[in-house]
Formats: C-alpha cells, sequence, structure tokens
C-alpha cells in the first residue's frame, strides 16, 4: 500500500511539472510565430506539437530501453493520438462563440488531419500484419513508412503554409523580450517538461501493475492522458489569447508527430519489430482515432452554427472517445 501510495504521488508531481511548464509554451510559442513572421498554423503543427509532444517521446525511450515494457509505449502513442483529438472537444467547451472551434479553424488543418489518418492507417495494418514488409537488421519496415510520410506531411505543410503567408499582411509586433530571450524560455520550459516525462513511465508501469488494468489499457487511457496534458494546457492557453489555428494545429502536429515517435520506438527496442511485441487491441484506439479525425475534418470544412454548448462534430468525437474506450476495457 505505501509502494501504490508513493507511486501515485510521484506520478501527480510529474503530471504537474508537465501542466505547468506546459502552460507556458503556449505563450512563447505564439510570439515566436509573431517574431519570426510565420503562420500561427504551421507554428502549432511543426515547433508546437513537437514539443508538446516530448513527453510520449520521453515515454516510450523508458519503456523500451529501461522498463522492455513496449506495451506500455504503444499504449501512450496510439492513446494520446486518440485524447489528443477529444481536447478539441474541451477546447470548444472553452470557446464561448456562436460558432463551433473548428469553423473558425482554417480549412488547411484538413492537410495535416488527413495526414494523420494516412499515418494512423499504416499503424492500424502495422499492428495485424507487423511482419508483412520484413525488418532491416531488427527494425521493421513499416516504421520506415511511418517516417517518410511525415517528412512528406512536413513538407507538404511547409509549402502551404508559405504560400498563405503571401497572402498575409505584413504586421509589427511590440514585445518586451527579444527573440533571443523568447527561444531561450520556450527552449527552457521545453528541457524541464522533458525531465518529467521521464518519470511518467516508471511510475505508471508501477501503478499499471498495482491497478490489475494492465499495460495496454493503462497505457492508452491513462499514461496518454498524462502525456497529452501539455496539449491540453498549451492548447486552451492559445485559445484565451485568441490564437485559434496555433491550437488545432498544436492537435493534428502532435498526431503526426506521435507516429514519428512511433518509429523511433521501433528502432531503440532491439528485440525485434515493436508492434510485435504488443496487444492487438491496440487496434482499437487506432480506428476509433481514425474516426475522430474524419469528424473533425467534417467540422473544419462544414463549418455548421453552434446550437449547443458543444458543437455536434465535437460532441460525436467525444461520444466516439467514450465508446472506444469503453471497448478497450471490455478487451483488457
Amino acid at each position: 500500500m505505501n509502494a501504490l501510495y508513493l507511486n501515485s504521488i510521484g506520478f501527480l508531481i510529474a503530471t504537474t511539472v508537465i501542466v505547468a511548464t506546459g502552460s507556458r509554451l503556449s505563450k512563447y510559442g505564439d510570439m515566436m510565430a509573431d517574431m519570426l513572421g510565420w503562420g500561427k498554423m504551421f507554428m502549432g503543427i511543426i515547433l508546437l506539437a513537437s514539443v508538446t509532444s516530448m513527453p510520449e517521446l520521453m515515454n516510450g525511450i523508458s519503456s523500451v530501453v529501461f522498463l522492455d515494457a513496449p506495451d506500455l509505449a504503444v499504449g501512450d502513442i496510439v492513446g494520446s493520438c486518440a485524447f489528443n483529438i477529444l481536447i478539441i472537444s474541451i477546447m470548444d467547451l472553452f470557446y464561448d462563440h456562436k460558432k463551433p472551434l473548428t469553423s473558425v479553424a482554417q480549412t488547411g488543418h484538413v492537410i495535416a488531419a488527413s495526414f494523420g489518418i494516412i499515418l494512423l492507417s499504416l499503424v492500424a495494418f502495422a499492428i495485424l500484419m507487423p511482419d508483412f514488409f520484413g525488418t532491416i537488421l531488427w527494425i521493421g519496415e513499416f516504421s520506415l513508412l511511418f517516417l517518410l510520410f511525415y517528412l512528406v506531411a512536413i513538407r507538404v505543410i511547409f509549402l502551404y503554409d508559405k504560400k498563405e503567408n503571401n497572402h498575409r499582411e505584413e504586421k509589427k509586433y511590440d514585445y518586451s523580450l527579444t527573440l533571443k530571450q523568447v527561444v531561450l524560455r520556450y527552449s527552457l520550459n521545453a528541457v524541464v517538461l522533458m525531465a518529467a516525462a521521464m518519470l511518467l513511465p516508471y511510475f505508471g508501469e508501477r501503478l499499471a501493475e498495482a491497478s490489475g488494468l494492465g499495460q495496454s489499457f493503462f497505457g492508452t487511457l491513462f499514461i496518454a492522458a498524462s502525456t497529452s496534458l501539455p496539449e491540453v494546457v498549451v492548447s486552451i492557453a492559445a485559445i484565451r489569447i485568441g490564437t485559434i489555428d496555433l491550437a488545432i494545429g498544436n492537435i493534428f502536429g502532435s498526431n503526426i508527430f506521435n507516429i514519428a515517435i512511433l518509429a523511433f520506438n521501433d528502432m531503440l527496442y532491439t528485440k525485434g519489430p515493436i508492434l510485435q511485441y504488443t496487444s492487438p487491441n491496440h487496434i482499437i484506439p487506432v480506428l476509433g482515432t481514425i474516426i475522430i479525425t474524419a469528424i473533425g475534418i467534417i467540422g473544419i470544412v462544414f463549418k455548421e452554427e453552434k446550437k449547443w454548448k458543444l458543437a455536434i462534430d465535437t460532441a460525436l468525437i467525444a461520444v466516439v472517445y467514450v465508446l472506444m474506450m469503453g471497448l478497450l476495457y471490455y478487451k483488457k
């Protein structure tokens, strides 16, 4: 009982640090986008998403290298992808306007969301047939496909943002901090966040054993929710300062970055392709995330009116997420 208590306290402390540092990233990310002349969508998808996804990266490294828990690493990645889309529903609650959150986002977010669906579909195939393409050394060739499509996604998003930037009016911003100071503060918060993230799999592994919920369910739900807390905090903070595209870009960008992390985890797990050593139940959150991402795309393109506290699209995202977690718990 004492061990369970101490591990729970440690898990909560690490999570609190992640929330505290993540809350500052939106502010400095917004300032950097203005100072560098980047679009808010591009900033959210590329730079902000890569930093807020650092807990997933650190969690994966710790899980496969130190704990030999590949199921926990994969569960965190696919669970984080699902939870990230749920964040759109959470943000919609805080967006007090007549229109849904997705209806005021740039249509360009559909590019990142669509690449997310492509990458998740590849993950689904890899879970069902992990040895279909064979391996290079111990690395599954599916992982090389993950990285290839990730690089293509970044390139396409960069070209789109560059084209859109040509149509934006140049704005001048007056900040008390210099660009160097903003970059330094952004970097320091990112380092602290990564340090706290290293502790999550240590405590999570022990809590999974003590709870009896199993690594697949626990990793997909609890650890994924904790490592996705930076996305929650950063996205809500971005909404409060009025940068919707920074928030939405962070969500979809984090998902495509997460699949690249899965490939990196595979490279570190020297026993063989990582998905051969994990539960097939991970197919549930993968397929569920594809569904809710598609719902998000419909919301961005359709741009409906908001009749209730949650729009129809964000409400459907929440419903599908709950059903998905219920099915995963049933199959654990």
